[in-house]
């Protein structure tokens, strides 16, 4: 297994919470690295194919597949699952995920770190208990976490992050309430926001710059950056274009420099194209683009990581009836987006994007339902798995797990996958009952659940 290796940084919530030792495999996973699972009599989707194999066998040896065929042998000492003619497929991945968001807004800006950690942790294992064995974090100081998890000290998802998002004076990571000045007005050095790495205030190309690389410095692996207005926002409508092409160019040029790149919130045309027209290369949202823009993002290459089921659940109570009016115009253009994401022929990249509460974390799995709308059930599938494992890999040399596919079912990806009740081709809701429908679930060839 390739763990990672994070300067501490006072403002990472992991590592103020977490003191683990670095560089050291609990013995489970050293022994796991050893050993061999056959799994047998399954029918395998394999992230890329339109329909399922025959009757086949998947054979595991460490923490990835060695083999994909019929009639395979294993070591006498192998571990032995025999899949009873059930569906294998990939595990799940979410490319836009908020995994230290599990409070509301104002709860979380006023708890403490080693709360919102450990809150942290137990989210991380409910969500590998969805099925999803690789996630993106789109905002968050989350380096102990993942971290943590990779040493094998606590269950979760192999996991990426962007570190803090970068904001604008009055741009959407803008927390601050109104009567708290800027620090160079006599406000505080850092928000509250800014002390639990969930935002990090930049305006103007040197601060910009030096938000980047401090991103870098605790262990980024590419920047998020807000360069549009939020549903959500407190300061920013829907319509208004946040940071000046230069500063977006700036973000973009240090990401490329570290050899990664560069991911932007926004909905508006505008602001999509003039983040794309700077270098971005991953669109989170994106829901109000044009077809001149989408035609511009395919021929940059970047990648349209979309959301659906936030934006199709309504808001809880405590929201404006403004911020209620942009989430339906947010929702609204879902149409268009999708039709002419399909027409261009895309990079399209599945997330959720939910935040606040357990039971809000737990709906990300409607977007295998809510997509069915606009898409067929394979290409879902194929969203969740080998194309959001494409953006994966988009980071190079800054993905801390290597090179190592993920979202495929082939010799020599990583070894995480699910066996379940049901066929996920003909019916995606399947994938919405994980406490029932998912028989095994496997990560980095380690068995975290099954029940055949």
């Amino acid at each position: 297994m390739k763990r990672r290796h994070f300067l501490k940084g006072a403002t990472s919530v992991g590592t103020l919470a977490l003191g683990a030792a670095a560089g050291l495999l609990p013995a489970r996973a050293r022994a796991q690295a050893s050993t061999q699972t056959l799994i047998t009599n399954v029918r395998v989707f394999d992230g890329k194919s339109d329909a399922l194999t025959e009757a086949t066998s998947v054979l595991i040896e460490g923490n990835k597949i060695k083999s994909i065929a019929p009639n395979l042998d294993a070591t006498a000492d192998a571990a032995r699952i025999d899949g009873g003619g059930r569906v294998l497929m990939p595990g799940l991945s979410d490319m836009h995920v908020h995994l230290m968001w599990n409070l509301g807004p104002f709860e979380l800006l006023g708890a403490r770190p080693d709360y919102v950690a450990a809150l942290a942790l137990k989210e991380a294992e409910a969500t590998l208990m969805r099925g999803y064995t690789s996630i993106r974090d789109t905002a968050g100081g989350i380096q102990g976490v993942a971290q943590a998890i990779d040493q094998g000290l606590f269950p979760g998802p192999r996991l990426q992050g962007s570190h803090a998002a970068l904001t604008m004076t009055a741009g959407h990571g803008d927390y601050r309430n109104r009567n708290v000045a800027l620090d160079r007005f006599g406000g505080p050095m850092e928000t509250e926001a800014e002390k639990l790495a969930v935002v990090r205030n930049a305006d103007g190309i040197p601060d910009v710059l030096a938000a980047s690389r401090d991103s870098f410095r605790q262990g980024a692996n590419f920047v998020k950056m807000f360069v549009g207005g939020a549903v959500s926002g407190l300061y920013d409508p829907l319509d208004i274009a946040e940071y000046s092409p230069e500063e977006i160019a700036a973000a973009a040029g240090e990401a490329k420099r570290w050899n990664t790149y560069l991911a932007v919130h926004t909905y508006t045309d505008f602001s999509t194209k003039t983040a794309l027209e700077q270098g971005a290369m991953s669109i989170e949202h994106g829901n109000l683009m044009s077809e001149a823009t989408m035609e511009l993002l395919v021929q940059k290459g970047a990648w349209l990581s979309s959301q659906t089921g936030v934006f199709l659940t309504p808001l809880p109570d405590g929201f404006t009836d403004a911020q209620r009016a942009r989430g339906k115009q947010a929702a609204d253009g879902l149409d268009q987006m999708f039709t002419v994401a399909k027409q261009y022929g895309a990079n399209i990249a599945l997330g959720s994007d939910m935040v606040g509460s357990p039971a809000v974390k737990a709906t990300q799995v409607s977007e295998f339902t809510a997509r069915t709308a606009w898409f067929t059930n394979v290409e879902i599938l194929k969203q969740a798995t080998s194309q959001n494992g494409k953006l994966w890999a988009m980071c190079g040399p800054r993905n801390p797990y290597g090179d190592t596919p993920i979202g495929v079912i082939e010799p020599d990806a990583y070894a995480d996958l699910l066996i379940m009740e049901g066929n996920p081709l003909e019916d995606t809701s399947v994938l919405t009952r994980p406490e029932t429908n998912l028989s095994v679930i496997m990560k980095d060839g380690q068995i975290y659940k099954n029940t055949l």
